[in-house]
C-alpha cells in the first residue's frame, strides 16, 4: 500500500483563506498561548518544507506552511503536533483534505496499531514504547501519522519516539529524504521499532531477576509478575499488528514501483517487527510458566508449614500426655497423705499400729498401677 503520485488539493490564489480555528481554551476559561495555526509554541513542535532532500524553510505557523506549501510546487511540508488542539487538527484536515474518520481518531488516541487508506492519504497508527529503569516499568505512548504526495503530519500523544533524532536523521541523508513522505514515513516506523530493543533488554533482564526471586521466595514476586504480564499484554498489542501492516507497505511499494532501496529499508523493519513480536510471545509464555511454578512453590512452602505445625503439635501433645500421666501418678500418694493428715481425735485406724505401713504400700501400689497402666497406653 502506497500513495499515487498526484498531490492533494490546493485552493487557488484567489480562493479566500479557510476561517481561522477557534483559540485553544483551558479549563480555567483562558485562552492558550495561541490559536489554533498561530504562531509555535502550542503543540506545534516543528514544521519545516523540503525540497529535493534539502530544507527549505522552517514556518513559524500552520498557515504559513500552508502559504509556503502552496507557492512551492516541488515542496514537501513536515509537520510535527505534540497533542494537539481540535481546532488545529481541523485546520490540516481543510488544508490537506484529511477525512474526518481519521482526524477523530487522531483527536481522541487511546487507538489499535492500525494503516488505513483515506483516498491519497494513508492514516498509520503505532504504539511507541520506552523502558523506565527507575520504575522498571514499560511506558507506551501513541503516535499518529498522516502521509500524502506532498506532505507528513506526526501526531504525538505520549514523551516516545523522539521524532527530532528521525528528523535529524532525514536532514543528514538528503538523498533518503529526497524520496518523499515514504521515506519519512519509513524513517519513522524504524525508530518505533528501534525503540523496541531498549525494552526487550529491559524486560529479558526483569525475567531473570524474577526468576531468581521466585527459586528465593520472595513473597512480592507474585505481584510483580502480574504487572509485567500486563505490561506484556499491551507489547504484544503493540508489535503484533505491525507485521501484518509492514507487509501491507511493502505489498503497495512494490506495486507502485517505488524506489528500491526504500523497499529494502522497509523489509528490513519488518524483520525487526518480526523477531520482536516472537520475543514479546516468548516472553508472555515464560511469565506464565513462572506463574505456575511460583504457585507450585507457594503450595509446597505452605504445605511444609501445615506439616511443621502438625508435628510440633503431635510433639507438644505427647508432652502433654506425658506431664498429665506424672500428674496423675504424683496426685495419688498425695490424696491418701491428705486423708490421713487431717487432725480429727475420732478417725478409723488413727491409732492402728499397722496404718503407717499400710499407707505407705497403699500409695504405692497405686502409683504403680498408674504407672504401668499409661506406659501401656504410650502416655510414658
Amino acid at each position: 500500500m502506497t500513495l499515487p503520485s498526484r498531490r492533494h488539493r490546493r485552493r487557488r490564489p484567489d480562493e479566500p483563506e479557510p476561517a481561522a480555528p477557534p483559540a485553544v481554551v483551558d479549563p480555567a476559561g483562558d485562552p492558550a498561548v495561541a490559536p489554533a495555526g498561530g504562531a509555535r509554541g502550542g503543540s506545534v513542535v516543528e514544521a519545516s518544507l523540503y525540497r529535493d532532500g534539502r530544507k527549505v524553510s522552517s514556518p513559524t505557523s500552520l498557515s504559513e506552511t500552508f502559504r509556503q506549501l502552496r507557492e512551492e510546487p516541488d515542496g514537501m511540508a513536515w509537520i510535527g503536533l505534540q497533542r494537539p488542539s481540535e481546532g488545529e487538527l481541523l485546520s490540516l484536515a481543510a488544508e490537506f483534505d484529511l477525512h474526518e474518520l481519521a482526524v477523530e481518531d487522531a483527536m481522541e488516541a487511546h487507538q489499535r496499531p492500525k494503516l488505513e487508506r483515506y483516498g491519497g492519504t494513508l492514516f498509520v497508527v503505532l504504539r511507541a514504547a520506552r523502558y523506565l529503569d527507575a520504575q522498571e516499568e514499560v511506558e507506551f505512548a501513541e503516535l499518529h501519522v498522516f502521509v500524502g504526495p506532498d506532505f507528513l503530519i506526526t501526531v504525538r500523544h505520549g514523551a516516545a519516539p523522539d521524532l527530532s533524532a528521525v528528523r535529524r536523521r532525514m536532514e543528514d541523508t538528503p538523498e533518503l529524504l529526497a524520496l518523499g513522505p515514504e521515506a519519512v514515513l519509513y524513517a519513522i516506523l524504524d525508530a518505533v521499532v528501534d525503540g523496541y530493543a531498549p525494552v526487550v533488554a529491559g524486560v529479558q533482564n526483569d525475567i531473570d531477576e524474577i526468576e531468581t526471586e521466585v527459586f528465593r521466595g520472595d513473597p512480592a514476586v507474585s505481584r510483580r509478575i502480574y504487572e509485567l504480564s500486563r505490561e506484556m499484554v499491551e507489547f504484544q498489542r503493540a508489535t503484533r499488528p505491525l507485521v501484518g501492516m509492514l507487509h501491507g507497505l511493502m505489498a503497495g511499494f512494490a506495486k507502485y514501483g517505488t524506489e528500491e532501496e526504500l523497499q529494502r529499508y522497509l523489509r528490513d523493519v519488518a524483520d525487526h517487527v518480526t523477531h520482536t513480536s516472537e520475543r514479546v510471545d516468548g516472553f508472555r509464555q515464560a511469565l506464565t510458566e513462572i506463574l505456575t511454578v511460583n504457585a507450585t512453590l507457594v503450595t509446597q512452602q505452605q504445605n511444609a508449614e501445615m506439616r511443621a505445625l502438625a508435628e510440633a503439635g503431635f510433639e507438644q501433645n505427647e508432652e502433654i500426655k506425658k506431664i498429665s500421666s506424672w500428674a496423675a501418678i504424683l496426685f495419688a500418694p498425695t490424696l491418701v497423705g491428705t486423708i490421713y493428715g487431717m487432725n480429727f481425735d475420732h478417725m478409723p485406724e488413727l491409732h492402728w499400729v499397722a496404718g503407717y505401713p499400710f499407707a505407705i504400700l497403699l500409695m504405692a501400689l497405686v502409683c504403680t498401677s498408674l504407672y504401668y497402666v499409661f506406659k501401656r497406653r504410650d502416655w510414658l
